[in-house]
């Protein structure tokens, strides 16, 4: 084998093991909010990866539909909006991958890689709230898997308390696993929902705050798959007192 196929191996497996456990949210670039792909303290390559974006949607306080948009710069997709809405949404969809029996991932579905071992559908869905809303966030369209705050204000510090439900197709939904700081402390031991689809958790920081939940779902195509593996995040940034 040469080096170049092997490189090109390689990065196929780091590729199909990203679409499982990399993460979209938005956070502040330079002034300028932005989508993020990655996976805890890594910002990966968003330009690339423009195409499997999906859906981006935003709302007011109140919930009515904002425009918004991504606007493509040199090296990130920033939030085209001024001002930001309260709520803005992103779906990315890294589509489907399967692992082989030699062990190495690759981006097809699993009716194409003969006695593949795994397989999934992998999508990403974010939800970012710039400010307390008037009543506390429902279902919003496009997020199958949607993280919920059960009040309608943001926290205030560090430390305090927050209930979050988890939904699917905006449903409580039991088994998901919520991190409570995905760029912070990813590996962080999940908590895990009940029947009622709420965790209980403390906010992890002053500034920026990521939580995550990893949900598997049934196939939407089983011939190509044998799951889906959802993702979801829910953003908010505890400001700064100024002095």
């Amino acid at each position: 084998m040469t080096q170049a196929k092997w490189w090109a191996g390689a990065l196929l497996c780091v590729l199909g093991l990203g679409a499982q456990a990399h993460g979209i949210w938005f956070a502040e670039r330079s002034g300028q909010l932005a989508m993020i792909y990655g996976h805890g303290a890594e910002d990966l390559d968003m330009i690339r990866r423009h195409d499997k974006v999906k859906e981006v949607a935003g709302y007011d306080a109140s919930g009515a539909p904002v425009p918004v948009s991504l606007r493509k710069t040199d090296h990130l997709l920033l939030v085209d909006a001024k001002p930001l809405p309260a709520v803005i949404t992103g779906m990315l969809d890294n589509g489907y991958w399967s692992k082989g029996p030699d062990g190495k991932w690759v981006n097809k579905g699993r009716d194409e890689v003969p006695g593949a071992e795994e397989s999934g559908r992998y999508v990403k869905y974010a939800v970012f709230l710039g400010e307390s809303l008037k009543a506390p966030l429902k279902p919003l369209p496009g997020q199958v898997l949607q993280i919920v705050p059960l009040k309608a204000a943001l926290p205030h510090h560090r430390d305090e308390s927050m209930t979050v439900r988890v939904l699917f197709n905006g449903k409580p939904v039991a088994g998901a696993k919520v991190t409570r700081d995905y760029v912070g402390d990813p590996e962080a031991k999940p908590l895990v929902t009940g029947k009622d689809g709420s965790v209980t958790l403390r906010v992890r920081n002053d500034g920026l705050n990521v939580i995550s939940a990893a949900y598997d779902a049934p196939p939407d195509d089983p011939a190509k798959a044998a799951k889906r593996g959802l993702f979801a995040s829910l953003t908010f940034v505890i400001k700064h007192k100024s002095h």
